[in-house]
């Protein structure tokens, strides 16, 4: 079992940043990738970035390529996602996720375990 918990949500002006980090527990040694989806209110939830955590490659969503940076901190078993430049319809509930196993990492039925969620409000 993995247990994800996130944190760094909150309430940021359009053009602001925000990073959100999620730390993980439990058997991480098992862990293939982490990632970040996504989800608006009436909105099916969304790929937003992943990391492979032990060559560190990453992949992103084109909507946030260039503005978002995962990364990850092994010592700490936790991925941080930097979030700069963000906009309105940035504004939803961000889920860390983990995989232990190789598969297509855009797609939520390749992870098994899921943080709580946290929120991001962009302003106008």
């Amino acid at each position: 079992q993995v247990q994800l918990v996130e944190s760094g949500g909150g309430l940021v002006q359009a053009g602001g940043s925000l990073r959100l980090s999620c730390a993980a527990s439990g058997r991480t040694l098992n862990i293939y990738a982490m990632g970040w989806f996504r989800q608006a209110p009436g909105k099916e939830r969304e790929f937003v970035a992943a990391i492979i955590w032990r060559s560190g490659n990453t992949a992103y969503a084109d909507s946030v390529l260039g503005r978002f940076t995962i990364s990850r901190d092994s010592a700490k078993n936790t991925v941080h996602l930097q979030m700069n430049s963000l906009k309105p319809e940035d504004t939803a509930a961000y889920y860390c996720a983990a995989t232990t196993f190789s598969a297509i990492l855009s797609t939520t039925s390749t992870y098994r375990y899921w943080g709580q969620g946290a929120q991001v409000t962009v302003s106008s």
